[in-house]
């Protein structure tokens, strides 16, 4: 399972990539404004700061809602830099705009998915990536995790290449689960990356051992 971190933070992102695990980055405006990320050029320069620090691929978000501004901002996106993938809402346009740009070869992240319906729209339209949220589906009570397996059961049913990235990832068992499920990518926080580090007993094993290295006179 691919490994991305889902932020606008360059700090964070440059400490997953430091740990050797990182695949991508996943991004909106959202996150772009909690960085006080505003203005088009800054926003552009601030994607490419992404993709000069991680070698995978860099999910950057149209504004737009209707067809001809996705075209618009995306083909401007795609053009910024290879490791860009152009993310699209789940809406009418957003479809046309993600089988638009297939159809031409550039990559696309359909996001805002909560269902198996809105899955298999997005995969016959040809996305690269398809998002549902999981987190936002546990929110109001609903199992997010039954979601990754109906969309994993209905991908390979029909062969479709299209990859599932489990994002809106609260937490560390979130990453396990969807691992176990067959997701193709998680998107998260980097405290939940750091999160599968933690054990007591790997912390209480590593004590004891530099106990004893020290009991060596090494």
């Amino acid at each position: 399972m691919k490994f991305f971190i889902d932020t606008a933070n360059l700090k964070d992102i440059t400490e997953a990539q430091s740990m050797g695990v990182l695949d991508g980055v996943t991004t909106n405006p959202s996150l772009m404004a909690k960085e006080g990320i505003t203005g088009k050029e800054n926003i552009l320069k601030h994607y490419l700061d992404i993709c000069n620090i991680v070698d995978g691929d860099v999910s950057a978000e149209v504004i737009s809602t209707h067809f001809d501004g996705m075209i618009r901002e995306g083909e401007e996106l795609a053009a910024l830099h290879p490791q860009i993938v152009v993310k699209l809402p789940m809406i009418t346009d957003g479809v046309k705009a993600c089988k638009y740009f297939s159809s031409k070869g550039i990559r696309t992240n359909v996001t805002l998915v909560f269902s198996a319906g809105q899955a298999l729209l997005a995969a016959k339209a040809g996305a690269t990536y398809v998002s549902p949220f999981l987190g936002r589906l546990d929110d109001i009570s609903t199992d997010g995790m039954h979601l990754i397996s109906e969309i994993r059961e209905i991908y390979d049913n029909y062969n479709y290449n299209t990859q599932i990235l489990s994002a809106s990832i609260r937490h560390t068992m979130h990453i396990v689960n969807c691992a176990k499920v067959g997701s193709d990518v998680m998107t998260g926080p980097l405290s939940a990356i750091k999160g599968l580090l933690k054990h007591p007993l790997t912390d209480i094993g590593l004590k004891q051992f530099v106990e004893d290295a020290k009991k060596m006179n090494l």
